[in-house]
C-alpha cells in the first residue's frame, strides 16, 4: 500500500475530510487522483473529465454539509472523486461493471447522489427544483449545488433553467467548470464568449484588485462587502451574460487551487439568491497523455499508467470495423459524389465518426455543441434549402428530440437522415444510454421510413438509399461496437423501401429478426444445421414488409421475432399486430428488451439478462420444434 492508499483509507466519507487542515487538501488531492488514474488503467471508463475537477470535488465535500447540502453533477462522469470519497473507494474497481457501482450519479445508489445524471445540461433544473423544495421544506440552510462542464453549458435546457432560477431567486450555486471540453473541442459562441471573459485583460485586472481589496476583510463579510455597485456596473457593461441574467457572477478562478476554492466557496455560502462561480480547469488534469489529447483520453480504455499507453485488444482473428467507422468513411465517399450531402452531429464528431467527413469538408460539417434539438430543426431547415442531411445522434440522445422529428420533420415530410448510433443495448454506460426505445418510440410516427441493417454492407446501401433520390425521412438505427464483416467495402446498391429477405428456408417454424440480431440467428441455424427454420431478415421496420409477413403466416404456425430493442410497442408488436389485422393465428414467441431499465455490463451480459442472446434464440427454437 502507497502513501496515497494511506491517505484515502482514511476518508471514507465526507467527515472525515472536514477533519483535516485546509492545507491537508492538496495531498488529498494527489491521493485522489491517484486512485482514479490507477482504477481506470485496468477497469476503463471516462477518465479526462473527473481528473479535471479533482480539486473542485474535494473542495466541495470540504465546504458543503453533504449529503444534507444538495450537490448534483452535470454530466455525470465528472463524479468520480466524488465517488470515491462518499462511501464507495472501496468499490469503485466495480465502476461501470456487471452488478457494479453506476458509471454516474445514482440516486439509488447513495444518498450522495442528489440527482442521477447520465446525460447532459440537466443540473441547472434538478437544482433549482431541489433549492425549491428545501426552501419548502424550511430548510433555508440548506445549499444546493449544480456543478456544470465538460460541455453541457451549451445544451439549450441549461439556459432554460438559468432564465427560470434567475426570475425565482432561488438559492443556489452554479459552479460552471469551464475546460474547453466536451468529448471533443467545444464549439460555438457561447465556448467563444467564455473565452472572451477569461483572456479579458481588463475584466481580470479588476477583479484581482477586488480580491486584493477584500483580503483583510474577515471571511463571513468578505465577498457581501466586496460586492458593490461599481463591480456590477463593469459587468453590466461587459455584458456579462449570466449578470444580465440576474445570476450573481464571480471568477473566473483557477479550479486547481483547492485552497483558494475552498475560501471562494465559503464565501459564496453565505449570499444568497443565484450565483455563479467560473472555475477554470483542465481536462484530464494530472496525467499528461490526457492533457495533451483530451478527445482520445475522454474514455481511453486500458492503459499502462507508467508509459501513457494504451492497450489494444489483442486478436489473432481480423475484425471487422465498428458501424460508426462505417457510416463515416461511408457519408464521406457518398458526400464526394453528392454536394447537396450536409454532416450535422451535437458534439460527437468522434464518436459517431462524423470527423472523418470534417477532416475532408469542413464547410459541410457541423457539430452544433450539446444541443440534440436544435440539431434536428437545423437539419429539418437544411432539407427545406434542398440539402440532403445526414444527421447523426445516439439512440438515447434523439430521445431529446422527439418533439422536433414530430413537428419540424416528420410532419413536414422533409428529405431528413436520421442516423441513430448505438441503437440497442450499449454495455457498461448503463441504463442511460441504452438505445433500446428507439424502434417503439418513432415507429408511430407518419412519414419516417425505419430501417436497422443486419451488417455493415447494409448499412452502406440505406445510406446510399437515403440519398439517392428524395425518400422524406429516413431512420437508420446501428448498433455501438463491431458489425460481422471483415470485408465491407461493397459496391453499392439501391434498396426497395420496405422490403426484406429471406435468408434461409425451413419447413416449421420462422424466425424474423430486425438488425444486427439476425446475425446471431445465423449462428445458431449454421451451428445447428436447422432444416425445419426458415429466417428472415425484414431490413425495415417502417414500412414493414407485408409480403413476407403473408407468406410467413399462411405457412407457418410458429413464428419468433428477435429485436434489440423494447418489445412494448416494438418490431415483435408489429408483427402480431399485422397477424391480428389481417386475422392469421400462429404461436408467436417474441425476443427482446422486457418492460426494465437495463443496467451496465457487457453487451453479451445485457442480451443474457434481456432474454434474446444466442441461448435464448436456440432454446425458443428448441422449445417450438419440441
Amino acid at each position: 500500500m502507497n502513501d496515497f492508499d494511506e491517505i484515502l483509507k482514511k476518508i471514507d466519507f465526507p467527515k472525515d475530510l472536514k477533519e483535516l487542515q485546509a492545507t491537508d487538501l492538496p495531498e488529498v488531492c494527489d491521493a485522489l487522483r491517484s486512485k482514479i488514474i490507477d482504477v481506470c488503467s485496468q477497469n476503463p471508463g471516462h477518465f479526462g473529465a473527473s481528473l479535471g475537477v479533482v480539486e473542485l470535488t474535494v473542495a466541495l465535500h470540504y465546504v458543503l454539509n453533504t449529503p444534507y447540502d444538495n450537490l448534483v453533477w452535470d454530466v455525470g462522469h465528472q463524479a468520480y472523486g466524488h465517488k470515491i470519497l462518499t462511501g464507495r473507494r472501496d468499490v469503485f474497481n466495480t465502476n461501470r461493471q456487471y452488478k457494479g457501482i453506476s458509471g454516474f450519479p445514482k440516486m439509488s445508489e447513495s444518498e450522495y447522489d442528489a440527482f442521477g445524471t447520465g446525460h447532459s445540461s440537466t443540473s441547472i433544473s434538478a437544482a433549482l427544483g431541489l433549492a425549491v423544495a428545501a426552501k419548502n421544506n424550511g430548510e433555508e440552510d440548506k445549499m444546493t449545488v449544480a456543478v456544470i462542464g465538460d460541455g453541457a453549458m451549451t445544451g439549450g435546457m441549461a439556459f432554460e433553467a438559468l432564465n427560470n432560477a434567475a426570475a425565482d431567486k432561488a438559492n443556489i450555486l452554479i459552479v460552471l467548470n469551464d475546460n474547453n471540453m466536451a468529448i471533443d473541442p467545444n464549439v460555438g459562441g457561447l465556448n467563444d464568449y467564455l473565452l472572451d471573459i477569461t483572456t479579458s485583460k481588463s475584466y481580470n485586472k479588476i477583479k484581482n484588485d477586488v480580491w486584493n481589496i477584500l483580503k483583510p476583510i474577515p471571511a463571513s463579510r468578505k465577498l457581501l462587502r466586496g460586492i458593490n455597485n461599481s463591480m456590477k456596473s463593469f459587468l453590466l457593461k461587459q455584458s456579462n451574460l449570466f449578470q444580465a441574467l440576474g445570476i450573481r457572477y464571480f471568477g473566473p478562478i483557477d479550479g486547481h487551487d483547492v485552497e483558494h476554492l475552498v475560501e471562494v466557496l465559503k464565501d459564496l455560502s453565505h449570499i444568497g439568491g443565484p450565483k455563479l462561480l467560473h472555475i477554470i480547469t483542465k481536462k484530464g488534469k494530472g496525467f499528461k497523455p490526457a492533457e495533451d489529447n483530451q478527445t482520445v483520453w475522454h474514455a481511453p480504455g486500458k492503459f499502462n499508467k507508467e508509459t501513457g499507453e494504451r492497450l489494444a485488444i489483442n486478436s489473432e482473428e481480423p475484425q471487422a470495423p465498428k458501424f460508426q467507422e462505417v457510416f463515416g468513411n461511408t457519408l464521406l465517399d457518398l458526400a464526394r459524389k453528392n454536394e447537396k450531402i450536409i454532416g450535422i452531429t451535437p458534439a460527437m464528431p468522434s464518436g459517431s465518426s462524423l470527423n472523418i467527413m470534417m477532416k475532408e469538408m469542413p464547410e459541410r460539417t457541423f457539430d452544433v455543441g450539446i444541443a440534440e434539438q436544435h440539431a434536428v430543426t437545423f437539419s429539418a431547415g437544411l432539407a427545406a434549402g434542398g440539402m440532403i442531411p445526414f444527421c447523426n445522434i445516439y439512440s438515447s440522445f434523439m430521445q431529446r428530440a422527439y418533439d422536433q422529428v414530430i413537428h419540424d420533420v416528420a410532419l413536414q415530410n422533409l428529405n431528413v437522415v436520421l442516423c441513430l448510433d448505438r441503437g440497442g443495448v450499449v454495455g457498461d454506460d448503463g441504463a442511460t444510454h441504452q438505445g433500446v426505445f428507439d424502434l417503439a418510440s418513432f415507429r408511430c410516427i407518419p412519414n419516417i421510413t425505419m430501417a436497422a441493417p443486419m451488417n455493415e454492407e447494409y448499412l452502406r446501401n440505406l445510406m446510399f438509399t437515403a440519398q439517392s433520390s428524395p425518400k422524406g425521412t429516413v431512420m437508420i438505427r446501428y448498433p455501438r461496437g463491431r458489425g460481422s464483416m471483415v470485408n465491407w467495402e461493397t459496391e453499392y446498391k439501391e434498396l426497395e423501401i420496405g422490403k426484406g429477405r429471406k435468408l434461409s428456408s425451413g419447413k416449421k417454424i420462422a424466425v424474423l429478426s430486425l438488425g444486427t440480431v439476425g446475425v446471431d440467428v445465423q449462428k445458431i441455424i449454421k451451428k445447428r444445421g436447422f432444416e425445419d427454420v426458415a429466417h428472415y431478415d425484414l431490413v425495415f421496420l417502417k414500412p414493414i414488409d407485408t409480403g413476407i409477413l403473408h407468406e410467413v403466416f399462411k405457412n407457418y404456425d410458429s413464428v419468433i421475432t428477435v429485436e434489440d430493442g423494447s418489445l412494448a410497442g416494438g418490431f415483435g408488436s408489429a408483427v402480431i399486430e399485422f397477424m391480428v389485422d389481417n386475422s392469421y393465428c400462429a404461436r408467436v414467441k417474441r425476443l427482446g428488451v422486457p418492460d426494465v431499465f437495463v443496467e451496465q455490463g457487457s453487451q453479451e451480459q445485457q442480451k443474457h439478462d434481456c432474454g434474446y442472446d444466442l441461448q435464448a434464440i436456440e432454446d425458443s427454437i428448441d422449445s417450438f420444434l419440441n
